[in-house]
């Protein structure tokens, strides 16, 4: 009685303990169906020859890849680099290609160039466009005009303080202008060291250059007539540069050469560098310059601009004689070096 109770408590729970270690056991998982990929649609991207990697290359026996399954892709991996590519070309429109394939771009004919030279005639009448054609070929030739007083200045220095200026003025259109240059300097007290004016004709040979000729006049140290002739531009990196060569009624030859550089500080604070040089071909008696290069001044000048048209300025300029005329200073009991504070005006009308 005894054996058969036990056999029937172990027939009873055998199913409740195949069902409870069931609970512990991982089921197999059944591998899911194949699916055939989608027909190609437009928004499928073709593959390029990037996309073609030694991992994702056709097998040798010549079928074509199958596109790629974006669905089945994981986009939180980043392991396949040709899959981020294509990640990031899914928001391309489909109508982009590589420039490969677009169209040529082809001149236009000659045809387009046949016209008449004034289309407009045909649509208002050679009669109503020949006045604005006169009109639009009178622009930038209207006369204009301006006087610059480049330098105003008072020179303090280890001897007797002095002064110095500088003034141009212009007149004329956009080709050919008449200027008028002035400069001199001279000590407080005595007589005026150098005093010499200009009158130029100038002529554009270039948008940023203008070619000057005509006649110089020097009052002082002696008095001279010269023949100008040189070349006044804006050169790259907007130096201001006025380069001339002079021709005396005496025969002698001379040249000079200006050059400055306007740098920007502020819109208001400006800086100006400033270099002058010099040159003889023969000594020159009456005014005490030798040949070759006779003197050089560089400096410096610092401005204020309260308005375009005025602006004071400090500074500083060094002026040194050079080679022979340095040693004719010397002989007469001169310095042929000098340093110069400079407080000025610049201003323009």
């Amino acid at each position: 009685m005894k054996y058969i109770a036990a056999i029937a408590f172990l027939t009873s729970s055998g199913p409740a303990l195949a069902q409870h270690q069931g609970h512990d056991m991982q089921m197999p998982m059944t591998e899911p169906a194949k699916t055939e990929p989608a027909p190609k649609t437009p928004m499928q991207m073709p593959q390029t020859e990037d996309d073609l990697t030694s991992e994702n290359a056709p097998e040798s026996d010549g079928q074509k890849p199958k596109p790629m399954d974006h669905s089945q892709m994981d986009h939180g991996q980043t392991a396949d680099p040709a899959s981020n590519k294509m990640d990031s070309m899914d928001g391309m429109s489909p109508d982009m290609g590589s420039m490969q394939d677009m169209p040529p771009v082809n001149q236009p004919p000659p045809e387009a160039f046949s016209g008449p030279d004034h289309a407009a005639d045909k649509f208002y009448g050679k009669e109503n466009m020949e006045p604005v054609r006169e009109e639009l070929g009178k622009l930038g030739a209207e006369t204009v005009s301006k006087i610059l007083v480049e330098r105003a200045e008072t020179r303090i220095t280890n001897g007797k303080d002095g002064y110095a200026w500088d003034v141009t003025a212009w007149t004329g259109g956009d080709i050919d202008k008449l200027w008028m240059k002035s400069e001199g300097e001279g000590a407080n007290g005595e007589k005026i060291e150098k005093v010499e004016v200009q009158a130029l004709w100038s002529h554009a040979i270039a948008p940023y250059f203008d070619f000057q000729a005509g006649v110089r006049t020097d009052f002082a140290p002696v008095s001279r007539t010269y023949l100008a002739v040189g070349i006044l531009g804006l050169s790259p990196y907007r130096f201001e540069v006025d380069t001339a060569a002079f021709l005396s009624d005496k025969g002698d030859l001379t040249a000079r050469f200006q050059g400055t550089y306007d740098q920007f500080i502020t819109q208001r604070i400006i800086l100006q560098p400033r270099l002058e040089a010099n040159f003889a071909l023969q000594d020159i008696r009456e005014t005490g310059t030798g040949a070759g290069l006779s003197d050089i001044g560089v400096g410096a000048r610092l401005r204020y601009e309260f308005a375009r048209e005025f602006a004071p300025y400090i500074g500083v300029e060094w002026n040194n004689q050079i080679g022979r005329t340095a040693r004719i200073t010397r002989a007469a009991g001169g310095d042929p070096s000098s340093l110069n504070f400079l407080v000025g005006i610049r201003a323009w009308f």
